[in-house]
């Protein structure tokens, strides 16, 4: 608001427009991402057949090699949020949707095109683990060519050159 609206409101006695100040939460922490993780992994612990189990894990393994990397990634890179809210999000309502059926007609009845609950799970957490390990992936290759790039700039910097010549024998 203004100071010319302030003024007249005042002025003509009415009452000021309210500005409202939204607050947005504050971004998951590493801890906070690697709690939601070991949370899903706690609330399936022998509740999910083990195709389940090692999808999650696989899911888990990756997202913790990767939150010590989200700063390689930048703070507003899609990469970033896609392994933030797999983590924080995707999973947990995958699995939390799959957890709240029955084990008889999540496991046994087709619910879409001929799939049950569980192969449409397992095909869910299949997309997610594939989409992490392609950005932990790109990751590993940025890593590798910026080694291979500081290593060719080491051997121009530190390679002797032709119109140089070390004595052979040490100086006194």
């Amino acid at each position: 608001m203004g100071f010319w609206q302030n003024l007249r409101d005042s002025v003509t006695g009415r009452p000021a427009e309210r500005e409202y100040e939204f607050e947005l939460p504050p971004a998951p922490t590493s801890a906070d991402i690697l709690s939601s993780i070991a949370d899903v992994q706690a609330d399936t612990a022998g509740k999910v057949p083990p195709i389940v189990t090692a999808r999650i894990n696989r899911i888990a393994n990756t997202v913790a090699v990767m939150v010590p990397r989200l700063d390689q990634l930048g703070g507003g890179s899609a990469q970033a949020h896609t392994v933030v809210s797999t983590a924080t999000s995707y999973l947990p309502e995958a699995v939390g949707g799959y957890l709240r059926l029955p084990r008889d007609f999540a496991d046994r009845r087709a619910v879409y095109k001929g799939k049950t609950s569980l192969m449409l799970l397992c095909d869910q957490l299949d997309l997610l683990g594939v989409t992490l390990d392609k950005i932990s992936d790109a990751v590993s290759r940025a890593d590798a060519a910026a080694l291979v790039a500081h290593g060719q700039f080491l051997a121009e910097k530190f390679q002797p050159s032709s119109s140089l010549t070390l004595p052979s024998e040490p100086l006194s």
